[in-house]
């Protein structure tokens, strides 16, 4: 664990000018951009900060992957189960990026012209244009140069279901570069980190051990701690407190041992620990603690999740390896608000085997939930039988689908059962229908690809039967508004009642992205960051 070393130069008697918590895309560009403007910064991160050797366990092990700390399980990919809603998500210095398949795509016109948040700026589309650019050029994307039979099949499937002029790689913040040996950081005039060319083991979910993947590390954070920026992992945040003198103190503990650690005290505070981590530490510090009592009302609303569902494609074949690429490098788009993309599986993630359903279609839960398990059982080689298939990871393809759609969720705060009566959030139901447990393109999808692989097409179990929706790809939560009846933050991201808290990462975001949201998540980031002052010599 590292240690903090607050300065000595900071003004009154904060240890820091700006405390980030959170070390994901948000936190990591604040960080970066926010040093060069002179502000002295922290990086609070409760997740580790991890090693080669962390990758090429959690690449084996689901038990070194797993973020289960009350279990003893100290890894860096956490699934948080809901009343309606399953959530995937990485912790670690990081974030996301650690685990994420890095794609990197800007989203279509809908999501500028949401009128979840159109109404707040005449054209979203020409503000946040240069700082995808920005965004861009940091993450180092190009297009995946490599396609494997994995893609092949994506590609007979798109044009199966009438959508084959849309196939195409995916763009990628990935270094295609020679896999054989380190060489001099081709992004940035060689004064990045040394790197090595990705070598298509189609591990990039537990965490690049080559170091080809433009994770965090290898770009925003790695500049920022040549700035003097500290970045310290495993450190938790209980909650935030109000200063009588102005700024804010921060309540530590430590990750692991929950032992409590010295407070800090910062002039402002950026929230940036993820969209479930932002609200929880809201909702904790106004709800439990009763610090941050101006918190808008409207915290654990309008949250939505690309409108996604999983789905999964077992080979026939028990010789059929799918494996050999990046975990995602293909996609298409079946209709004009639906994307879908491959998904290759590492062998930490083998035990996702038991995730899998025969595909049954409906619309109404219950009649869905019954006909699976009876199919579960009547069809042994799409259910319980393929619980045994040889190779299991190497023969299944999953897809995810997202849906630019409008519907939400929302979540509230207190003890739950789900977490043992402790202190956490609960999930419910907002406007515009439920998030999907079932997605009719999804199956179609699945469908295709399994005629085209001679495969075997199979829902997830939470999805089916538990008529809850999966998703890595949270967002909202604590969005922009005008006005703090409809919002937590206004337009330059400060938390409405609390000058100089502010919130940046995906919780802040009000409109359905339709796409993995990392890119714009960063190109928000950057245009938080331009908005923010130079700090003023003292």
């Amino acid at each position: 664990m590292s240690s903090l070393t607050p300065s000595s130069s900071t003004q009154a008697d904060n240890d820091f000018d700006v405390v980030i918590i959170g070390s994901g895309f948000g936190g990591s560009v604040s960080a970066l951009r926010l040093a060069e403007k002179g502000w002295r910064v922290a990086v609070l991160e409760q997740g580790r900060r991890l090693t080669t050797e962390d990758f090429k366990r959690a690449g084996k092990s689901a038990n070194a992957l797993s973020w289960m700390p009350a279990l003893g399980m100290k890894g860096f990919f956490a699934q948080e189960v809901y009343q309606h809603v399953a959530i995937l998500r990485g912790i670690a210095v990081g974030g996301g990026s650690i685990v994420y398949g890095a794609v990197s795509l800007e989203p279509k016109d809908a999501f500028y012209q949401d009128p979840a948040w159109n109404q707040l700026n005449s054209n979203w589309r020409e503000e946040l244009a240069p700082h995808f650019a920005a965004a861009r050029k940091m993450l180092g994307i190009t297009d995946n140069p490599y396609r494997g039979i994995q893609d092949e099949w994506l590609q007979l499937a798109a044009e199966k279901v009438g959508a084959g002029d849309s196939f195409g790689s995916v763009p990628q913040s990935i270094y295609f570069g020679d896999p054989a040996e380190k060489e001099q950081d081709p992004f940035f005039d060689g004064n990045g980190p040394m790197r090595k060319g990705c070598t298509q083991c189609g591990r990039c979910y537990t965490g690049c051990e080559f170091g080809a993947k433009n994770s965090l590390d290898k770009n925003y954070l790695y500049f920022a701690e040549q700035k003097g920026v500290q970045v310290v992992p495993e450190h938790q945040v209980t909650h935030i407190s109000t200063l009588a003198d102005g700024g804010y103190q921060i309540n530590l503990q430590h990750s692991f041992t929950h032992d409590a650690l010295k407070p800090l005290r910062a002039a402002k505070v950026i929230v940036a620990a993820g969209a479930l981590g932002t609200q929880e530490l809201l909702f904790a510090s106004r709800d439990r603690y009763k610090t941050l009592p101006n918190v808008s009302a409207a915290l654990g609303r309008r949250v939505r999740t690309n409108s996604e569902a999983l789905v999964g494609i077992l080979a026939k074949d028990s010789s059929v390896d799918v494996t050999h690429g990046a975990s995602i490098s293909t996609h298409y788009y079946p209709d004009d608000k639906t994307h879908v993309t491959q998904n290759r599986l590492p062998p930490s993630y083998g035990p996702m085997k038991f995730y899998m359903m025969p595909m049954i279609d409906g619309t109404k839960p219950l009649p869905r939930a019954l006909k699976t398990l009876l199919a579960f059982v009547l069809k042994p080689a799409h259910g319980i039988g393929a619980y045994f298939s040889k190779n299991w990871y190497k023969r299944t393809t999953y897809l995810t689908v997202m849906q630019q759609a409008d519907n939400e969720m929302a979540f509230s705060y207190g003890r739950t059962l789900l977490r043992g009566f402790r202190y956490g959030l609960k999930s419910k139901l907002s406007k515009g229908g439920r998030t999907p447990s079932y997605l009719p393109q999804a199956n179609q999808a699945a469908r295709a690809f399994a005629a085209v692989s001679n495969g075997i097409p199979q829902n997830m179990v939470v999805e089916s039967v538990g008529n809850m929706s999966v998703t890595a790809h949270v967002l909202g939560g604590a969005v922009m508004a005008d006005s703090p009846e409809g919002g937590v933050i206004n337009t330059q991201h400060e938390v409405f009642g609390h000058p100089g808290l502010y919130v940046m990462d995906g919780s802040s975001i009000p409109a359905n992205v339709g796409v993995n949201p990392s890119l714009t998540i960063t190109a928000m980031a950057e245009r938080f960051a331009s908005l923010f002052p130079a700090k003023t010599s003292e």
